[in-house]
């Protein structure tokens, strides 16, 4: 497959432009509707699958198949990513008006990621053809464990992450708008939707080392493997707002999507010296996973509504309050001096609530 470096530029570009227009589509904090969701939603389902028709009617059937089966691939594997997002959101109690946010900075993070991911993947199979056992026992393994664990979910009072966060970042207990570090008496601390965001992109990590063996099983081609899942990706906030309360419903997603790996993980170990599976019949074998899946598990719980995700009865943050705000200072420049009005023994009363966190804290 030959693309030009003009193909690249021209994917990247719109790329950017795309991320500009959500931005300034959501430059306002505010609760994200169902309907806005499925528009927006519908928008980017109709860019992966045009620019899927370009590439076949530029490259060819076989291009162009191989692009579809990637992107089917990760935009599935997304779907559990969005599932253990709603999960954070709802440990962490975030205000559904800053979610939007978090989710871009988390969908820009995890591009860069996926680039990075994608280019190592690229150069390991170049220069070391042996990788793709490893990658094909990696992805069997994956699968068969998603099955043993397909009723266990992620903790994050439990994650390491969160744990080294805390205890090594100093930060407030309250959510300061869609903020991320504010300043306090001089010293600036984070605030928890900067945790949120840290242990979204470490959850994206997990779950690029599970996806980019995968789209690799189907092309080898590293323009439709970052196409795939650049296209995939961006649509994951969207899909979140649409999706996030109706994760009771999709019961047997996970054996589905298990079932989508060890498939793809047999196919790259078939491909290297036994039998090579047409991309037509990798596609369809995919597609019939994943909708048999959500066929089954909505016919399972067919009667039941929206959901929100259930929150802790004690959450750990609280939105700040007018006199809360009214305390910071500017992040950076030069310190705003007290008002008078303001107690003078404020600076002398050091609370907790930035102070690092320990592991043996109760919190």
């Amino acid at each position: 497959m030959d693309v030009p470096f003009w193909a690249w530029i021209a994917v990247l570009g719109f790329i950017v432009v795309m991320l500009a227009v959500d931005l300034f589509a959501h430059r306002r904090a505010h609760v994200i509707g169902v309907r806005e969701a499925a528009v927006w939603s519908g928008v980017w389902v109709a860019f992966g699958v045009a620019f899927g028709v370009l590439v076949w009617r530029i490259w060819g059937a076989e291009f162009g198949q191989q692009y579809f089966a990637g992107y089917l691939i990760e935009k599935s594997l997304a779907v559990d990513n969005v599932f253990v997002w709603a999960i954070i959101f709802s440990y962490f109690a975030v205000p559904r008006e800053f979610q939007h946010r978090v989710l871009f900075l988390g969908v820009l993070g995890a591009l860069v990621l996926r680039g990075v991911f994608i280019a190592a993947g690229a150069v390991l199979i170049q220069n070391f053809s042996w990788i793709l056992y490893v990658f094909a026992a990696f992805l069997l393994y994956t699968g068969y464990r998603m099955i043993r664990q397909r009723n266990e979910h992620l903790n994050p009072e439990q994650s390491r992450v969160l744990r080294g966060f805390r205890r090594f970042v100093p930060m407030t207990e309250a959510y300061h708008g869609q903020k991320l570090l504010v300043r306090r008496n001089g010293v600036l601390l984070a605030t928890p939707l900067l945790a949120v965001l840290v242990l979204i992109e470490a959850t994206d990590v997990v779950f690029a080392v599970d996806s980019i063996p995968a789209i690799f099983a189907v092309t080898d081609e590293v323009f439709l493997v970052f196409t795939a899942n650049a296209f995939a990706i961006l649509g994951l906030r969207a899909m979140y707002f649409l999706l996030a309360d109706l994760i009771h419903r999709f019961v047997y997603l996970k054996i589905g999507l298990a079932l989508v790996l060890v498939w793809v993980g047999l196919k790259m170990l078939l491909k290297i010296d036994v039998l090579y599976i047409p991309t037509p019949i990798s596609l369809a074998v995919v597609a019939t996973i994943i909708a048999v899946s959500v066929a089954l598990s909505l016919r399972a719980t067919r009667g039941q509504g929206r959901q929100a995700p259930p929150s802790p009865v004690d959450p750990p943050f609280h939105v700040a309050t007018e006199a809360e705000n009214a305390a910071l200072e500017p992040v950076w420049g030069r310190r705003r001096p007290p008002r008078p009005q303001e107690d003078s023994g404020r600076d002398s009363h050091r609370d907790t609530e930035y102070a690092p966190h320990h592991e043996g804290d109760s919190r």
